[in-house]
């Protein structure tokens, strides 16, 4: 869709007023119906559904009565209301020609007060050329439900945010100015894409700046993913910046190694076809471009040090997880496994040890209790048979203890306290655990159990 930027100027506060409606209303509707739109917009003469047909007149909103009478916005109306928005702002004031294209994004010129040129990249996720890319691009991560200006805005937001982390880490990316919506403002690269360089003054330097460029990124923990001569800029004195940062992924992505040998590979196809670079490929190949990626001098993804910094960390990447976090922070405290490993096993082996000692503690204490209960009850009974025999500091004779063991023996009575005392001893040396009786036994109350129960209580009693 073409921008023609001329339609601002006959554009009042109500119109975006509107706009800024259906847009709120977009947040969970698909088609925003007409009264929520006006209840949104509260215009203070009314004249809703007049300013809705302005708008549909210039193709800022469209309409949609298939289920019920409802607008929604356009890329138009979402660019018009991104750079009013700038231009509230004092980002620029004056908005240029076209000069670039791609599947997922629009890049126009824009003039500050000052002079000053900018570049404007409008992201437009969503075009026939390029529609998977739910499957191809990580913008959504959990979420299910979407429509193409809310990728168009999380794509705008993850590239400002790599261009400006890039930028402060000393990588040769355009300065990131300001982000409203799916709008990126930058500064201009002075240069034309790689692709459309025909020859070089020193190609040889220039493939290694952009290949240390790809071992850098993956040193900091970031792999391009779209690493090709459409994506590089290069100017007069053949300085080289990168461009398009979206696509973006962690080093701890599954399919990282994949994406930076293919970075790699775009990279020497595309010298050694344009530049007639020598790689050492093989002779027997028809076309002369594939080159081997286990070749000496061929950067390779697991002899990168990836310690030089944590971007994705910082940047929550695709592919960086919780887990890969909690990893990082024990390398950055200087944790050995070999360490951590000992030190379980000995607090596992403390552990034990502790549980077996305060095993035999509680049953040396239940010995205990129960030695002195049977104490307690054979005093007990000797007191009460025997005060009279009992004197302080004599001697008892063997053939009186005989028959005192031997009457306690046929004293029914006596066994019977004996055992009631045992039985409390036992009790207490259990510290107050009962034995829950099963469900089944409360379910027949009233019934045959409890009544053939009541008449064996009788039997016994007679």
């Amino acid at each position: 869709m073409k921008l023609d930027v001329n339609v601002l100027r006959y554009l009042s506060k109500d119109d975006f007023r509107v706009l800024t409606a259906v847009e709120m209303g977009m947040r969970n509707h698909e088609i925003v119906p007409c009264e929520l739109i006006d209840r949104i917009a509260r215009l203070k003469h009314g004249g809703t559904y007049k300013v809705l047909k302005n708008l549909l007149k210039h193709k800022l909103v469209h309409h949609d009565s298939s289920k019920y009478d409802g607008f929604r916005l356009t890329y138009l109306g979402y660019d018009f209301l991104a750079i009013k928005t700038l231009v509230n702002r004092g980002m620029f004031n004056g908005v240029g020609r076209q000069i670039g294209v791609g599947k997922e994004s629009d890049i126009f010129e824009v003039v500050k007060e000052d002079g000053t040129v900018l570049a404007m990249k409008l992201h437009r996720l969503g075009r026939v050329s390029f529609r998977a890319v739910k499957s191809k691009r990580d913008y959504l991560r959990h979420r299910s439900s979407y429509n193409w200006l809310y990728l168009s805005r999380l794509a705008a937001l993850k590239e400002f945010a790599f261009m400006k982390a890039l930028e402060e880490h000393g990588f040769p990316v355009p300065q990131a100015v300001d982000c409203n919506r799916h709008c990126v403002l930058m500064s201009l690269v002075p240069g034309y894409p790689l692709v459309q360089v025909r020859e070089l003054q020193n190609p040889d330097v220039v493939f290694e700046t952009i290949i240390a460029a790809v071992i850098r990124l993956a040193e900091h923990g970031l792999i391009h993913c779209d690493f090709n001569e459409f994506n590089i800029m290069i100017d007069d004195d053949e300085k080289v910046t990168m461009i398009d940062f979206p696509q973006m992924v962690s080093v701890s992505h599954p399919n990282a190694q994949m994406y930076f040998d293919r970075d790699v590979e775009c990279i020497y196809k595309f010298f050694a076809k344009r530049y007639n670079m020598s790689f050492d490929e093989n002779e027997n190949d028809s076309d002369g471009l594939e080159v081997d990626i286990n070749e000496v001098g061929r950067p390779q993804f697991s002899e990168i040090n990836k310690n030089s910094g944590f971007l994705d960390r910082e940047l929550a990447a695709s592919g960086f997880t919780r887990k890969d976090q909690d990893e990082l922070e024990k390398l950055i405290e200087g944790e050995l496994e070999n360490h951590s490993d000992s030190d379980d096993e000995g607090t596992a082996d403390e552990e034990d040890e502790e549980d077996e000692e305060d095993i035999n503690n509680t049953n040396v204490k239940q010995l205990e209790s129960l030695n002195l209960a049977k104490e307690d009850v054979n005093h007990q009974a000797g007191d009460d048979k025997h005060d009279d025999n009992q004197q302080v500091g004599d001697e008892h004779d063997p053939e009186e203890e005989e028959e005192e063991e031997a009457e306690s023996e046929d004293d029914p009575e006596l066994e019977k306290s004996l055992s009631k005392q045992r039985k409390k001893a036992i009790q207490a040396a259990h510290r107050g655990k009962r034995n829950f009786a099963s469900r089944n036994t409360y379910k027949d109350k009233g019934g045959k159990s409890s009544q053939n129960s009541k008449v064996h209580k009788q039997l016994s009693g007679w």
